[in-house]
């Protein structure tokens, strides 16, 4: 089983919205929209796990990943709606990752209007990504 992703840019902000089981088998799947994010994006990146079924060790280790390679790029990572089955323990040496929530907190922390099409707005998705809006389960 692996993952399904949708990366939103709104003005300074980008949202990398997941779905399915963060795995072992989706690790790569999930770091190659990291570099999607970072190549397509500025500022912030809010990781919305809304949609995530759960996440192995190797899954939350992806995540601590990321934010590492985003640190280096002057960027920050933050999650939205961790899985209630797991708790994210980033490693001593990680760079603070901020948990909202839900989806809605984090993008009231940022004043982002989520939803509106704004101007400048960019998405891209997984050809799995269901095309309505919201991913069903």
């Amino acid at each position: 089983m692996t993952i399904d992703w949708r990366y939103t840019v709104e003005e300074n902000l980008g949202i990398l919205s997941v779905a399915g089981y963060l795995g072992p088998d989706a690790v790569h799947r999930f770091s190659g929209a990291i570099g999607w994010a970072l190549a397509r994006g500025t500022g912030p990146v809010v990781v919305d796990l809304t949609e995530l079924r759960s996440w192995s060790a190797e899954g939350q280790l992806a995540i601590t990943e990321a934010a590492h390679r985003l640190a280096e790029a002057g960027r920050s990572l933050e999650l939205a709606a961790i899985p209630a089955d797991g708790s994210l323990v980033p490693a001593g040496d990680c760079p603070p990752i901020p948990v909202h929530a839900d989806l809605a907190a984090a993008l009231a922390a940022h004043r982002a209007g989520h939803g509106e099409q704004a101007e400048g707005r960019h998405e891209w998705r997984t050809t799995g990504w269901p095309t309505g809006g919201q991913a069903g389960g």
